[in-house]
């Protein structure tokens, strides 16, 4: 079996592959140091460019099994690709424990007044009369309830708040008051103190988070989106902002990264931004690797992989 492995991480997988493996290096900009055209299985590495994937699916002609270590895999799904019998998975839940501590951190944040706090510890003056809030009985949406919206839920509801999570099919599950189905929660909407975003990026979701939605917010709501940029509108964010329908927002991932200089985003008043750094973790890698060597043994024993991507539904 040959496989197409990034260059940085051969030394990490190697010990656990079989004795028979073969292995094809590639580098960041996509260029391989071995004949790709019978590899079966590719594992890439946080993809920036989609003409480095059409490299790699040109020549590997007999690629079966494609592991993205990404939660989002809309960049991925591009014609080109979506042309090959290609089975995908990507790297859901690898890095759904620190995206949920930043989620935390960006609640307390804005509870707490802390971007405040800190600059007047900056300037050396003690002022008082914040109006601090506790997080006790306030309500937190979270718009997707898998494995990165279930971490947030767990670590959230020892603050004592109520949590309500939506997902295409409704259950019951740990730490959630309550799950309702797809677009439910847009009734819940002048209920919350807290929305979070963790839906995957898909035709459905481009743009939902739009003016109508922001307008059903009530004024002390916080917006926090981890998910993707391209699922708020950004212009009726700046909008909300700035007219104050909402309280304010913290964004770790917007519509154009790296958020350009002149980007009115940076600006807007009580906006938290952080450059896509949430899901970052010294533990990432090894999980990553862990949940790769897991589903390459049941690739070889022909059983079902984890973590496949519907194509279709983007994933």
């Amino acid at each position: 079996m040959k496989l197409i492995l990034p260059l940085d991480l051969v030394t990490d997988i190697e010990p656990h592959l079989p004795t028979d493996a073969e292995i094809v290096r590639v580098d960041t900009d996509g260029n391989l140091d071995g004949d790709a055209s019978d590899a079966e299985v590719y594992f890439s590495w946080f993809l920036s460019k989609s003409n480095v994937l059409h490299k790699i699916l040109e020549a590997a002609p007999a690629l079966r099994w494609h592991h993205a270590p990404n939660a989002g895999v809309n960049h991925i799904l591009t014609p080109t690709y979506l042309k090959r019998d290609i089975i995908l998975t990507n790297g859901a839940g690898v890095h759904a424990i620190p995206i949920a501590e930043f989620v935390i951190t960006y609640i307390l944040a804005h509870a707490k007044h802390l971007p405040e706090l800190y600059s007047l510890q900056a300037q050396r003056y003690w002022k008082r009369g914040f109006a601090i809030k506790e997080l006790t009985d306030a309500t937190l949406l979270i718009i997707g309830a898998g494995g990165i919206g279930q971490e947030i839920a767990a670590r959230a509801k020892p603050f004592g708040l109520k949590i309500i999570g939506s997902r295409r099919h409704p259950q019951e599950l740990p730490n959630f008051d309550k799950v309702v189905g797809a677009d439910e929660w847009r009734s819940l909407l002048p209920t919350v103190d807290y929305v979070v975003i963790a839906t995957p990026l898909t035709h459905e979701t481009k743009e939902f988070i739009d003016e109508s939605v922001l307008r059903s917010l009530p004024p002390h709501a916080y917006l926090i989106n981890i998910a993707r940029g391209g699922v708020i509108d950004e212009s009726a964010l700046i909008k909300a902002l700035t007219e104050a329908w909402i309280a304010g927002a913290a964004l770790d991932t917007v519509t154009t990264e790296p958020l350009p200089p002149e980007s009115p985003l940076w600006s807007l008043p009580n906006i938290f931004i952080t450059p896509h750094t949430s899901g970052h973790s010294p533990k990432s890698k090894q999980r990553s690797i862990a949940l790769f060597i897991y589903n390459l043994k049941r690739y070889q024993a022909g059983e079902p992989l984890r973590n496949v991507v519907d194509k279709e539904a983007g994933y």
